[in-house]
């Protein structure tokens, strides 16, 4: 089998799942046809990423157990199903149950899988394929926008519920049929068709919990895409809040942040193959850390909100490349769907602690805090040392021998 049939299906897949990422095209559409209120709305999107992200350990462990192709067709399965019964939600309840519960636990059995599958066939450059599989669920976001838009006009939002589901369906269950693990052989340079098996050892995700560098890593993760998330998820606000532009001007910072953040996966995680993941990181933590003191204390005008918030995607898109290549590089790609599902979760955190640091302060405050935080990452990463297996002590039977 040709290992870039693989990384097609993985980006057909990322793309639809990225989809998720313009939910807020529903939110007034929602108000004006059920009179619901807007936090109310905003919140399914929360409870998408909370499943979406506790949903990845399990499906991590199937696809380790029986592969990606089916584990990735249930989720596909499951997305549609969420999409479909959300064009049927009536009350604010069920659109929680079908959009945030069963939606999001289709992105989360899905999302894992093509990783996992690609940094396997290409153990020779597992940070650029990584990046170029994840790309496409930053640019899922962008691609979607007009479509979701031309369904809404022209539909109602309940029946774009039932159009984009169906082509979710359709989608992400062809993507998965092109997933597959490739053959277990011994190939120190990588060539197609087969596993370069550069580890002497494979971490079970028990075995990986066990040891000092996961939990750096996993903080580091959290405190890295907590700092993107807080930019992101408020750019139209800091905007208009902070560079006083008016609101059109404003949302052409979600395009921007949407493409630079797709060119921070892959270039990011190209660059990583070749100065090493912890040195990449250490500097993507660095830009994020004067970016964001910029934003905090420094001069903005239209151009420099443009150009701060897209430097801040781009690093963004960079923690979502190298985090699943370091976590193949550290514990071995045996067990690599679990073991990032758990180191996964710290994504899944970041998408509460972002926006909870902007309640808690103002932007210009909230932009010191996160980059409080990214120094910090940097000197965490500093600590980050390959894992050891922590040897199980071995138990002695002792034998009496009577003597006669």
């Amino acid at each position: 089998m040709n290992r870039w049939l693989v990384v097609l299906g993985a980006v057909i897949i990322q793309i639809n799942l990225g989809a998720v990422y313009a939910w807020s095209l529903f939110n007034q559409p929602l108000m004006d046809k059920f009179g619901w209120d807007r936090e109310a709305i905003v919140l399914t999107f929360s409870i998408t990423i909370a499943t979406f992200a506790l949903m990845t350990i399990l499906a991590g462990k199937l696809q380790d157990k029986i592969g990606p192709r089916w584990v990735a067709t249930t989720g596909g399965i499951l997305l549609g199903l969420g999409l479909l019964l959300s064009s049927q939600a009536t009350t604010i309840t069920q659109l929680y149950l079908f959009y945030g519960v069963i939606g999001g636990a289709g992105i989360g059995m899905t999302y894992v899988c093509p990783l996992s599958a690609c940094v396997k066939w290409f153990p020779e450059k597992r940070g650029l394929i990584s990046g170029i599989a994840v790309a496409g669920f930053g640019l899922g976001g962008l691609i979607f926008q007009p479509i979701i838009r031309f369904f809404i006009e022209n539909f109602g939002v309940s029946s774009t519920f039932m159009y984009v589901g169906a082509i979710y369906l359709v989608f992400v269950v062809a993507g998965a049929q092109l997933l597959k693990n490739p053959p277990i052989k011994v190939d120190t340079k990588g060539k197609e068709g087969h596993v370069a098996l550069e580890e002497s050892t494979h971490f079970s995700s028990k075995e990986m919990v066990k040891t000092y560098p996961f939990y750096l890593l996993w903080f580091m993760f959290l405190f890295g895409s907590m700092s993107g998330l807080m930019v992101i998820s408020f750019a139209v606000d800091i905007g208009v809040e902070v560079v006083q532009l008016d609101v059109e001007k404003a949302v052409n910072a979600v395009m921007v942040i949407a493409l630079f953040n797709a060119a921070g996966r892959i270039i990011l995680g190209n660059i990583s193959d070749r100065f090493g993941r912890v040195n990449t990181l250490m500097f993507i933590y660095g830009i994020t850390a004067v970016t964001l003191l910029y934003m905090s204390i420094g001069y903005m005008n239209y151009p420099l909100f443009l150009g701060t918030v897209s430097v801040i995607g781009f690093c963004f898109g960079g923690f979502l490349s190298l985090f699943p290549s370091i976590t193949a590089d550290y514990y071995g790609t045996k067990n690599m769907g679990s073991n990032y599902g758990l180191m996964y979760q710290a994504y899944g955190v970041s998408a509460f602690a972002g926006p909870f640091i902007v309640k808690v302060f103002p932007f210009g405050q909230a932009f010191i805090v996160a980059s409080l935080f990214c120094m910090l990452a940097m000197l965490m990463a500093k600590a980050v040392t390959a894992p050891v297996k922590i040897k199980e002590p071995t138990v002695y039977r002792e034998e009496v021998i009577n003597e006669k």
